[in-house]
């Protein structure tokens, strides 16, 4: 009995879960951790052991579809449940793209060549292993750039209706894709000009004579304001209504993208920058346009994406759409490196695209040798881009996944967890989860933890003697010791206030102390 194409595909797909599985528990048990998967970890247990108002915890931690998708598996381990998401999720991105590849070619070339992709490229590892949300960022820019490709061909709006809902996932998967917004202005105008039933081929003679007839300009603007308000709307209002739903839990319209309570990046972006700047081996960010160089070195398939649709200048323009944002993001967040899952982006794109038009190619046996070299090539990048990496988290995984060497960087975190963990259950300790939200996640019951969630966090930090058994403070060493509260000057300064307190030292790591607090009443 054969199998059919659909079975097998959804076989493959199994094995690519299992397979995904077994390197992320691996990972796992060597360790690693990274900050983005612990920030989830911490936020679920507050969400669902967590005491007193919860709300604010549960709408407005960001990005927020990310943390939603952990909540499927915490059921299964608070710890796992983030890599098991981007497990799962990897392998929906291959199923998804793999479908598109059998509606469209009947070769099955290409399946291998994707599922090679799957197997081996380190940067589909790290995306399925490490808990990040880059597995859910790139189904939807696959799944928005499809869309777009669908309508170019058919010319129906449901198609840009579809790609609206997924820039606004897109968005909430990540919010800089807000300014992908920006570069589609243009792109745009483009597309509707194209749509006009015009003589001429150029863009710029069609516009050129639709603005010379006042009923093709009519045409013109018509269509164009259309597509604006069925591409852009949707985010748009999407994006002011979670503002305002920020507004009135927060005070404040950006808490989801500024405030370290809501948002993991917020923090580690300015240690990044602090590491980079004050560090013994100094490390200028990636210099603009040449960004876009190291983008064509790690994806040089998007070459021959461009190539296969250089005959229509708007698709041309879509394919460079995503160079733009890079661009620009690396412009506008200039104290910060280009995240490794910016890069991923091309894969995804570049394949689709080859997907698309490879079938116009007259000599397929010298295209699929291209297309065979080229993949060899982008797998070794993939791994040279991690391995030189100028972000700490893409190193570690490199090194761990491939070297089998232990992580060792939440030892400290670890080790504070197990002392919390092993207080009696009525004891209370004060931790500040902006920075020590590692700890919180490797708590096993995180009742006894008084966290800024809670109505009486303030309290306790003005009178910790009233509320308080147990406070957990960063030491001078520990990176983030500025941008807490709960650090050796607070000790000095609530001694001032409060004479009568006292502080015993219990537990000391190299980034934590733990004090009893001692009332002298």
């Amino acid at each position: 009995m054969r199998i059919s194409k659909p079975v097998f595909l959804l076989i493959l797909t199994v094995i690519l879960v299992i397979y995904y599985l077994v390197c992320a528990i691996y990972l796992h048990d060597l360790g690693y951790y990274n900050n983005e998967s612990l920030f989830y970890i911490e936020k679920a247990k507050i969400v669902f052991d967590g005491l007193g108002n919860r709300l604010k915890v549960m709408g407005l931690t960001a990005p927020m579809i990310p943390f939603y998708a952990t909540f499927i598996f915490t059921p299964i381990s608070y710890t796992l449940a983030p890599v098991l998401a981007s497990a799962l999720g990897t392998a929906v991105l291959f199923y998804l793209m793999a479908t598109t590849l059998l509606n469209r070619l009947a070769d099955d070339f290409y399946l291998w060549i994707l599922l090679a992709l799957f197997l081996f490229h380190p940067g589909i590892l790290y995306t399925a292993c490490s808990g990040k949300n880059i597995y859910i960022i790139l189904i939807f820019f696959f799944l928005f750039f499809i869309n777009l490709f669908k309508f170019y061909k058919s010319n129906t709006t449901f198609h840009v209706s579809i790609a609206s809902i997924c820039l606004v996932t897109l968005i909430f998967c990540d919010y800089k894709f807000i300014w992908l917004t920006l570069f589609f202005l243009p792109l745009v105008l483009s597309i509707t000009i194209h749509s006009l039933s015009l003589g001429e081929q150029e863009s710029i003679f069609r516009l050129f004579q639709s603005f010379n007839s006042p009923s093709l300009r009519r045409k013109l603007t018509n269509k164009t304001f259309s597509l604006y308000v069925i591409i852009f709307a949707l985010p748009l209002v999407a994006v002011l209504c979670y503002k305002l739903l920020n507004l009135t839990h927060a005070n404040d319209l950006n808490y989801f993208n500024e405030s370290p309570y809501a948002t993991w990046n917020v923090l580690i972006d300015k240690l990044s920058f602090d590491e980079q700047t004050t560090g013994i081996t100094y490390r200028i960010p990636e210099i603009s346009i040449l960004l876009s160089f190291r983008v064509l070195l790690f994806c040089p398939m998007i070459m021959v994406a461009v190539y296969l649709l250089r005959q229509s200048t708007y698709q041309v323009l879509t394919i460079l759409t995503p160079f733009a944002l890079i661009e620009f993001l690396h412009i506008k967040y200039d104290k910060v490196f280009v995240a490794y899952q910016y890069y991923m982006l091309f894969i995804v794109l570049s394949f689709l695209c080859v997907v698309i038009r490879s079938h116009t190619v007259r000599s397929q046996g010298a295209f699929k040798v291209m297309i065979a070299i080229i993949v060899s090539i982008q797998i070794y990048m993939g791994g040279y881009f991690l391995t030189t990496s100028s972000i700490t988290e893409e190193k570690n995984f490199v090194s761990i996944l491939f070297e089998r060497n232990d992580d060792a960087t939440q030892t400290d975190n670890m080790d504070v967890a197990n002392y919390i963990s092993s207080l009696p259950s009525d004891m209370h300790i004060l931790v500040d989860d902006a920075t020590a939200y590692p700890i919180v996640a490797f708590t096993r019951d995180i009742k006894p933890l008084i966290m800024p969630y809670e109505g009486n966090f303030l309290s306790a930090l003005e009178s910790p003697d009233k509320y308080a058994d147990y406070i957990v403070i960063a030491t001078a060493k520990n990176a983030l010791t500025g941008y807490t509260q709960l650090n050796n000057k607070y000790v000095v300064e609530i001694k001032r206030t409060v004479p009568q307190i006292d502080f015993r030292k219990v537990f000391e790591t190299r980034d934590w102390i733990v004090y009893r607090v001692i009332s002298g009443n």
